[in-house]
C-alpha cells in the first residue's frame, strides 16, 4: 500500500536541519553529530531544541493517525513504524538520521497514549534526578513497552512497540557507552 512509503517520506522530514541553521549551527557537525532535539537544545537553545522535539513528535503521530484513519491499528503501526524509520535512516540525507525518541513518541501517543504518558513520566523523572537526555530516553523506551504490555494490548502490538525501543536503544549505542565510562554530556 502506498501509504507506507508515503509514511516513511513524513518521517524524514528535516527537522533539526531547518531549525538548528536558523540559529547558525549544523547538528551533525557540531555537538554529538547527532540531528536530534537534545543536540540542537543543547546547540541552539531550548527553544529550539523543544521545537524539533515537537516537529519529529509531530511526524511520527501524523504518520500513524493516517494509518489508524485509512485502516485502523494495523496499518497504523505500519506506518509509524515506517516513519520513525524514515527519521532514523533518510535516503534523502545518506541514511543518516536521529535516534527516533521523539518520532517514536509521536506514534506511541496515537496507538497506546497511557503508555506514552507514562514513558513521558519516566523521561521526566530520569532527566530531572540525573541530568542525561541519553539515559532518560533509554529509560523512556524501556517504560513504553512494560506499560503496553501490562494494559493488555495484543502480541502483535507488544512486539511492535518492543521493536522500536530496541531500536532506540541500539541507536544510542555509544551513549551508553559514554554513559557507562562516566563521560556522557549533561542537558546542560
Amino acid at each position: 500500500m502506498v501509504v507506507v512509503p508515503c509514511a516513511y517520506l513524513v518521517g524524514t522530514f528535516p527537522a533539526a536541519h531547518l531549525v538548528a541553521p536558523a540559529r547558525g549551527h549544523d547538528p551533525t557537525r557540531e555537538g554529538s553529530g547527532n540531528p536530534g532535539a537534545s543536540n540542537v537544545y543543547r546547540l541552539a537553545g531550548r527553544g529550539a531544541g523543544a521545537t524539533v522535539f515537537v516537529l519529529d513528535l509531530v511526524k511520527g503521530a501524523l504518520a500513524t493517525g493516517a494509518g489508524y484513519a485509512l485502516d485502523g491499528r494495523s496499518l497504523a503501526m505500519a506506518c509509524g513504524v515506517a516513519a520513525v524509520l524514515g527519521h532514523v535512516f533518510p535516503a534523502t540525507r545518506h541514511f543518516r538520521g536521529g535516534k527516533g525518541v521523539a518520532a517514536a513518541a509521536g506514534v506511541t501517543v496515537v496507538l497506546w497514549p497511557l503508555a506514552a504518558v507514562a514513558g513521558a513520566a519516566v523521561w521526566g523523572a530520569v532527566a530531572v534526578g540525573v541530568g542525561t537526555a541519553s539515559l532518560a530516553s533509554l529509560a523512556g523506551a524501556v517504560a513504553i513497552p512494560v506499560v503496553v504490555a501490562l494494559t493488555g494490548r495484543p502480541a502483535v502490538e507488544v512486539v511492535v512497540v518492543l521493536a522500536l525501543a530496541a531500536l532506540i536503544v541500539a541507536r544510542h549505542g555509544s551513549n551508553i557507552r559514554r554513559l557507562l565510562e562516566g563521560r556522557e554530556r549533561g542537558l546542560h
